[in-house]
């Protein structure tokens, strides 16, 4: 992701994510820290249809974001972009890869599951409609798929 996809990133965040949508600036702020952040984008003719963000100050590594446009769902494009972030963080020298997923989301669910993620935690009332976040998390030692 560039500073050129924000705007793009900013109308899909809107879309998906209409009452926990980050604010413009905030993605700005996140890739103006190169040091400890990696943001990536999915583009199919042209557009963008998926993006994600990584956080890493070891040993810990977070998803900070992950999104894939509803009509691109099921087509690997996900899996891809997580995939990338798991890389970056192996590469970045983490020892565990965290994030939140809603309750009500078992599609995004399944998806971490399959990447050898795992439940640790749960945090009521974590969305702004009320909804709890699952926390999960990755340990990268022990050959987990990247």
């Amino acid at each position: 992701m560039t500073a050129e996809d924000v705007a793009a990133v900013d109308l899909l965040e809107r879309k998906l994510f209409p009452i926990d949508a980050w604010p413009l600036q905030m993605f700005f702020d996140e890739l103006a820290q190169v040091d400890t952040r990696r943001y990536v984008v999915a583009e199919v003719d042209g557009h963008i249809v998926a993006y994600a963000g990584l956080m890493c100050i070891e040993p810990i590594a977070d998803i900070q974001t992950i999104a894939v446009v509803p009509e691109f769902e099921g087509k690997g494009i996900g899996s891809a972009i997580l995939s990338e972030l798991i890389a970056e963080a192996r590469r970045r020298g983490a020892a565990d890869v965290l994030l939140e997923v809603r309750a009500d989301n078992p599609r995004a669910q399944s998806l971490y599951l399959r990447f050898g993620f795992e439940q640790i935690h749960v945090r009521p009332r974590y969305y702004r409609d009320g909804a709890a976040a699952l926390i999960m998390r990755l340990t990268l030692t022990g050959g987990n798929p990247a």
